[in-house]
């Protein structure tokens, strides 16, 4: 079986390509295609691998300001031709499941979300405080990005989602059905303490930008007056230092090696922002800890009200402090929370993903239809 990977673009680090870092492992010996590659800006371990852009990686300052090129990258994916593959495994929050098979070729797009700014502009918008310029340019060509975004989807083979949301989306934009495999989580990285090492205040581990919403959880507990750490570093530091109360600590880039001491003794872990899947949410809970999220997105999947944490229904700040004020975290058992989180460690991916590869192009090659059947479904049942 001969496979290749597609990656939208490697300039940066982030939930994607530690995606792709699994990926890898799954298939060493394949080789990535991207849209552009920055080596000065990954880690060593990229220069390893078989790395393949596409001619967009040539023009000029695209690796640090790559949205200026946005109308390119479809037409720069469209002209990739993998038909040589057995197999095309695409990792997609962008363009890159608009390269070109044929009818021998299984397509299979693990997809982190349809693309944001083109089916769901207007959170973008407000979110990254785009100008009235900006805007006015970008809206007549998402109109065509969504038509281009459509018949790309409707070429692949198989979707895979990484949580019942991103399904739900799937569908909706895509009108194309999908299985759930859950993004790999290094849950050996975290382990749980004894309660009397459990220390007195709640932890926020985010990138500091408007739509992750961490001012809920610093309004929250500066109206509380409850101790919250805040790890982490964005253009939203200053708004919410300014908001900040005495009992709100702002800890900076806090590098991965002291994550899990952190992490292993919060009281809970606070989730106030909406996401497709949340990776931290479950590193906290392989380090036993509850967590509190707001009920959408990834939580959905991720957090069990009552047993590894809480829900917030609303996304308010009012709504936050009424599952904060009273919160006892000794009603949540360290163990039975680790439990539910290993369902989500990297090993479970790679045995997943492995297997529906494999299925998918096997059913393929005898013409069967496929559908995909969990090789381990749930580790164990913690309700």
């Amino acid at each position: 079986m001969k496979v290749a990977l597609a990656h939208d673009w490697l300039n940066q680090i982030g939930g994607a390509e530690d995606v792709l870092d699994v990926l890898v492992d799954c298939y060493p010996e394949s080789p990535i295609h991207t849209s552009i590659y920055a080596p000065e800006l990954m880690p060593d371990r990229y220069q390893q691998r078989a790395i393949r852009p596409l001619w967009i990686d040539k023009m000029p300052a695209i690796h640090r300001r790559h949205q200026p090129y946005l109308p390119l990258y479809p037409l720069a994916w469209q002209q990739l031709d993998l038909s040589e593959y057995d197999v095309v495994l695409s990792n997609k929050s962008g363009f890159c499941h608009g390269l070109r098979t044929d009818e021998s070729t299984t397509h299979i797009c693990y997809c982190l979300t349809p693309t944001r700014y083109v089916w769901q502009l207007e959170s973008y918008l407000a979110g990254e405080g785009i100008s009235r310029v900006a805007e006015l340019i970008l809206r007549p060509l998402v109109a065509w990005l969504k038509r281009w975004d459509y018949a790309a989807a409707q070429k692949v083979t198989h979707f895979i989602a990484i949580s019942s949301a991103i399904q739900r989306r799937i569908e909706k934009f895509y009108r194309r059905q999908s299985d759930i495999i859950f993004p790999p989580v290094d849950t050996s990285r975290f382990q749980p303490v004894p309660a009397s090492q459990v220390e007195d205040y709640f932890l926020v581990v985010s990138r500091l930008i408007p739509y992750k919403r961490i001012d809920l959880a610093v309004r929250a507990a500066s109206e509380l007056g409850v101790k919250l750490k805040v790890a982490g570093s964005g253009r939203d530091l200053r708004r919410l230092r300014e908001m900040a109360g005495e009992t709100v600590e702002f800890l900076g880039f806090v590098p991965d090696q002291e994550l899990p001491d952190l992490m292993a003794k919060c009281r809970a872990f606070l989730f106030p922002g909406l996401e497709d899947f949340g990776i931290t949410t479950v590193q906290a809970q392989s380090a036993g800890r509850p967590v509190i999220a707001f009920a959408g997105g990834g939580a959905l999947d991720t957090v069990i009200p009552g047993l590894t944490g809480e829900r917030f229904g609303d996304q308010t700040v009012a709504s936050l402090k009424q599952i904060m004020v009273d919160f006892d975290e000794s009603a949540y058992d360290p163990d039975t929370i680790r439990r539910h989180a290993l369902q989500f460690d990297s090993s479970v991916f790679m045995e997943r993903i492995t297997s529906y590869v494999e299925g998918a192009w096997q059913a393929r090659q005898s013409g069967a239809s496929f559908r995909w059947q969990d090789p381990c479904a749930m580790i164990e049942d913690t309700k």
